[in-house]
């Protein structure tokens, strides 16, 4: 499974996202926000988010990685 970079989208930064994560196609979406509990649980869970290996013989193409 390929990640694919983007910038985050204007209504993701007015709510606070930090980073977004993304299956594609049709992948629910998963987002860590600056008003989450505490730094190292924050960064935790964008580790788990960027670690896709387990899907490398799914049906979702690539990753969609918001930062």
């Amino acid at each position: 499974m390929r990640k694919v970079y983007k910038e985050l989208t204007a209504e993701q930064k007015e709510r606070g996202v930090i980073f977004s994560s993304q299956l594609m196609p049709n992948g629910s979406l998963h987002e860590v926000n600056v008003n989450d509990e505490d730094f190292s649980d924050r960064q935790e869970e964008i580790e788990r988010l960027l670690n896709d290996k387990f899907f490398n013989n799914s049906p979702y193409k690539y990753n969609l990685i918001r930062r």
